[in-house]
């Protein structure tokens, strides 16, 4: 392999550090690489073009008091493929939060386990406030621009993707809501839009926006909630945005003290919100489902008077059943992050425009999360999506299944013992002509043979193992989302001799 090292960041964690989400898999990386042509086991196909990115909470710096998983500081990895070869970067996002705590050399904000009043600073982001905006949750590509989201909500950073240079903040001309923006936001691949929201513990409690094809603020809505909640997704259709409102959320009567406690309302119903895409918050109709907490939605579409929406159904949204096998200190800390504690199946609901009904099905008994699709085919019909199953009792990834939604058959894959992948990104192969013809792709950490790859697989016959497989120079951490991008969709992809070397956006 052509490696160079970047760069290191000051890193306070203590040697021999024993927090079950910060070692093991989870161990964070100081280490910033850029490896010009990686060591490819088997082959990698020429019309595999583009780049799969991956954020990853990857914490610098003890926590203020009790450390969560979903606030380790964002380090994004980039994996590109272009004419059979493949590069990779990984870079930690320049956030404000972030460069504050390396100039202080330790923690400053409070983390989404611990009280506000822990943070050493008075200011701070997210729905509720004094945290570290760490953008460390989700990544998508619009309008060439890599864009790395906050789950309670934040700034939108801007990140060279090939690259990962931190080229700033989202402004959309001084317009960007002062509510900031919560992960999930949605790309239509038709349109060019950005869909997004945000949530937090004042009236409205949310509002909905979308952001032009060339990065403009060109509607911006209140959506009215009955209280503060804690959405986390959202979907769309061709024509339609769904927002929901989950009856998880934070309890009242310990808010008004300051007290942010999430607990599961099982009495009442989940609303599923449908609203034309520019039209006024006040226009949203909502429809009542059986009561869950969805966090993440796989895709929907319109079909006849009807809204198709799938996701993932939680019988147990506050994960009562769920056994931690690690230290039991941590067992209530960590009870709402594993898949099997949640209980999450594909489910489907159907909301009817015409008749205000709602009908809804589990399509599977299958405990999966973390649903990919064919990012051409979101918002429209499809018939695929390749999901992540877990390690019991963890928030870890030890394989992928291929739902078959027209069939309701599936396709397992699981990495090995000890071996962990990330979301899963679907790939279209170059001049694809159909929804699975392309690729599958993930990174492993591999505690066994310490070292992590970037796997891909044939996206019909991912049964059968990866056709080949990307080796990466250090092993990294465990991490969760991950977006595709054609190299079509980059700046300079195809004029820069090296796309690895490319900088395709400046500062501005």
């Amino acid at each position: 392999m052509d490696v160079e090292i970047l760069g290191r960041v000051l890193s306070t964690l203590p040697d021999g550090d024993d927090h079950p989400y910060r070692s093991g898999p989870w161990r964070p990386q100081s280490v910033e690489w850029a490896v010009g042509e990686c060591e490819v086991i088997g082959e990698l196909p020429t019309d595999l073009d583009g780049v799969y990115l991956r954020n990853t909470e990857n914490p610098v710096h003890p926590a203020r008091t009790d450390y969560h998983p979903f606030d380790g500081d964002s380090m994004v990895h980039v994996v590109g493929f272009r004419d059979g070869k493949a590069f990779y970067r990984n870079r930690f996002v320049r956030t404000d939060g972030f460069l504050a705590e390396q100039d202080a050399g330790k923690s400053l904000w409070a983390g989404v386990a611990e009280r506000p009043e822990d943070a050493l600073r008075q200011d701070g982001w997210g729905a509720r406030g004094r945290m570290k905006d760490a953008s460390s949750t989700d990544v998508v590509v619009h309008a060439g621009v890599a864009l790395t989201s906050f789950y309670q909500c934040g700034d939108l950073y801007r990140l060279d993707p090939l690259t990962l240079d931190t080229v700033g903040k989202a402004d959309w001309g001084g317009a960007f809501p002062a509510e900031g923006v919560s992960a999930h936001p949605k790309v239509d691949p038709v349109s060019g839009e950005l869909l997004f929201f945000n949530y937090g513990t004042e009236s409205p409690y949310m509002h909905y926006g979308v952001i032009s094809p060339d990065d403009k603020l060109v509607h911006y809505t209140d959506v009215e909630l009955p209280g503060p909640r804690l959405p986390h997704d959202m979907a769309f259709t061709e024509n339609y945005t769904i927002l929901n409102d989950c009856p998880l959320f934070w309890k009242p009567e310990l808010l008004a003290q300051g007290v942010h406690s999430a607990r599961f309302h099982r009495d009442m119903p989940m609303r599923l919100g449908v609203l034309p895409r520019r039209a006024d918050g006040g226009d949203v109709r909502w429809f009542e489902a059986e009561s869950t907490f969805v966090l993440h939605f796989v895709n929907a579409y319109e079909d006849g008077d009807e809204i198709v929406l799938d996701g993932f159904f939680q019988s147990d949204p506050e994960g009562r059943g769920s056994v931690f096998p690690g230290d039991q200190s941590y067992a209530r800390m960590f009870r709402m992050l594993s898949l099997d504690g949640l209980q999450t199946r594909l489910h489907r609901w159907r909301l009817n425009l015409v008749t205000g009904r709602t009908t809804e099905e589990r399509l599977t008994d299958s405990i999966t999360e973390f649903g990919m699709v064919n990012a051409g085919h979101a918002g429209r019909p499809y018939r695929y999506t390749y999901a992540s199953t877990g390690v019991p009792g963890w928030f870890l990834f030890d394989g992928f299944v291929k739902h078959d939604l027209l069939t309701g058959t599936q396709e397992r894959y699981r990495y090995g013992d000890g071996v962990f992948g990330s979301e899963t990104a679907v790939a279209p192969r170059v001049g694809s002509r159909g929804e699975d013809d392309g690729y599958v792709i993930t990174m492993t950490t591999d505690m066994t043979e310490d070292r992590s790859e970037c796997l891909v697989f044939d996206a019909t016959r991912v049964g059968d193992g990866p056709v080949a497989r990307v080796r990466l120079p250090e092993r990294v951490s465990s991490g969760t989302h991950s977006t595709w991008a054609a190299g079509a969709q980059l700046p300079g992809w195809r004029t820069a001799e090296d796309p690895a070397a490319a900088v395709g956006l400046s500062t501005p």
